[in-house]
């Protein structure tokens, strides 16, 4: 069977792939995730929490070309050095990609958890929708994104020498912290794909914390 071309000049002929990562981390630890246009930054912070493992416990924010954009609830007493702009209000389809595939792709600086001061680079390129496939989606990982307060990426170094080494004193306790099914260098992409589709009914075109019911 044929399948149908697409309308190269259909914006939803595209979706947009984004390679992101955790900056001054190494080994890497990314992500390569494709997402559809219609996508708004609220949803897409919903699709990094689940793609990285993060449980959304902290604040967050996007800088985009010096411009910040999240929750601006979070701020109502303007204590940011910046304005935040409302996230679910720019999608996708709104950045600028250029049209020539060799040009520089957009990037974008996610920023979550002020405390631990987790930094992700996100570099997207518009790309061609596969007929028949579901976004957002992730296609590609490497290693397990770090545990909730570890302590940024000092803390994490730490975290990692004492998890590693059996004789080491907080040996047993980091493994009982973190749990049996964590490894620093595993993450399953089965896994990351059922819990971004679960972010992404949660949130319901938005953040998943406007729609949660008050306990």
């Amino acid at each position: 069977m044929i399948e149908p071309m697409l309308d190269p000049f259909d914006p939803d002929s595209f979706i947009v792939r984004a390679q992101a990562h955790i900056l001054d981390i190494e080994p890497r630890i990314g992500r390569t995730l494709e997402l559809p246009m219609a996508l708004n930054l609220a949803q897409l912070h919903e699709v990094l929490q689940a793609a990285f493992g993060w449980t959304d416990s902290h604040l967050h924010q996007f800088n985009i070309g010096g411009l910040i954009y999240g929750a601006p609830e979070f701020d109502e007493d303007g204590l940011f050095d910046s304005r935040i702009f409302e996230a679910t209000e720019v999608r996708m389809i709104d950045l600028h990609f250029p049209y020539d595939p060799g040009e520089n792709p957009v990037t974008i600086l996610y920023e979550y958890d002020f405390g631990d001061n987790w930094r992700h680079l996100l570099r997207l390129e518009r790309v061609q929708r596969q007929e028949g496939a579901k976004y957002p989606r992730c296609i590609a990982a490497t290693r397990s994104g770090p545990p909730e307060d570890v302590g940024g990426t000092s803390g994490y170094t730490d975290f990692l020498e004492a998890w590693l080494d059996p004789s080491h004193d907080e040996h047993k306790a980091m493994h009982r912290w973190v749990g049996r099914k964590f490894h620093p260098e595993l993450c399953n992409l089965d896994d990351i794909n059922k819990a971004i589709a679960k972010a992404m009914r949660s949130s319901k075109g938005g953040y998943r914390f406007r729609h949660a019911r008050p306990s």
